[in-house]
């Protein structure tokens, strides 16, 4: 295993690090693009790097399912397989699991639940999501934890507290591949089950610490603040990593927080639904008003898409239901995102992050 963090600079809270795993550093803070089943949607690994990405992040649940993590595991591991040389975070498939309507079952063992693509009755326990993400050969493996949705009674949250506590040690204990792991705090929106949950979680010494839980029915106020009061309660000396959080906004506000790893589907899921994020604000290209416009996406932005097309040919893509128009809007949402973190470490080294937040806020 070689896995460092390492803090360069502060910014109050905010801090800009570096990331190093065996195969490469990821400077943070860091977004990392979402590989649902081994490839981020429309785009090539040479794309993402083109973009800025530095480490993407793999669904232990969908590649367990399909192809199977021993087939992956026989034919040289996920890095190989998607060709994606650089470090790979997989989650540990429970959050899947516990958001499948043929969920059957959560008890101390693990979880039950009907395979989407065939029907088949599967467990996922804290032993066998830990085998499964050595299999694939990721650098950084999620443990398996409980997440109930919100709005939930408190009664609910706390078990899932003591709960994520038990299964992280069991995950710890069985985990034997070659990265390292982290470990995830819950609570929902209760800061003293954070505090228990945090408490108990560093006790057993991660690599990383995740803040899960979160994004899954409150508020981005809620978000902001649980985001803020966890990271306070994580070793300075380890990554912070806030899981499915993504509005640019959202990111902003963690980020100043102390946060230093994110990811979201937002960027890729709304490339395809035609939502783009510029440094203007959000662009609905479908719009009519956009059907003779001969401006670039977004002036600021020397992506493929905002350098050689104009507003009116990706809208022609778009209501074409052209495959190009998934892909150049999908670039472009991720080269958004990643120069956001990248101008957002740049702040916290010369000091300017608050300036930096001020002014990125009131142009939302």
């Amino acid at each position: 295993m070689s896995f460092s963090f390492h803090v360069a600079a502060r910014d109050g809270a905010a801090r800009r690090g570096i990331m190093t795993t065996a195969r490469g550093g990821v400077p943070t803070p860091a977004f990392m693009p979402v590989g649902t089943q081994g490839t981020v949607k429309a785009v090539t690994p040479e794309e993402l790097v083109r973009a800025g990405a530095s480490i993407v992040l793999a669904n232990t649940y969908h590649l367990h399912l399909r192809p199977g993590h021993e087939v992956v595991r026989e034919l040289g591991g996920l890095h190989r397989f998607m060709n994606w040389s650089g470090p790979i975070l997989t989650d540990s498939g429970g959050f899947q699991a516990f958001s499948m309507e043929s969920l059957r079952s959560i008890d101390e063992d693990g979880v039950r639940f009907r395979s989407h693509l065939d029907g088949s009755l599967r467990e996922l326990t804290p032993e066998s999501s830990m085998e499964i993400q050595a299999a694939l050969g990721s650098d950084v493996a999620m443990v398996l934890d409980e997440c109930p949705a919100l709005p939930a009674p408190r009664e609910a949250i706390a078990a899932a507290v003591d709960r994520t506590t038990r299964w992280a040690r069991r995950s710890r204990d069985a985990y034997r591949g070659q990265g390292v792991a982290f470990g995830i705090v819950q609570g929902g929106p209760h800061e003293d089950l954070r505090e228990i949950s945090a408490r108990e979680i560093v006790a057993l010494d991660f690599g990383g610490y995740a803040v899960g839980g979160v994004s899954v029915g409150e508020p981005p106020a809620a978000i902001a603040r649980v985001a803020a009061s966890t990271a306070s309660l994580l070793p300075e000396d380890k990554p912070r990593y806030l899981m499915g959080v993504g509005r640019p906004e959202d990111l902003v506000e963690a980020v100043a927080a102390g946060i230093d790893l994110f990811d979201c589907v937002m960027p890729t899921r709304n490339a395809r639904n035609g939502t783009l994020f510029t440094s203007e604000g959000r662009v609905n290209i479908k719009r009519e008003e956009y059907k003779r416009d001969a401006r670039p996406l977004d002036p600021a932005c020397a992506c493929e898409a905002c350098r050689s097309y104009s507003r009116a040919y990706l809208r022609h893509l778009f209501v074409s239901n052209e495959i190009l128009g998934a892909r150049l809007n999908t670039i472009h949402n991720l080269t958004f995102y990643l120069g956001l973190m990248e101008r957002m470490r740049r702040a916290i080294e010369a000091g300017t992050l608050a300036a930096f937040r001020e002014s990125f806020l009131a142009a939302r």
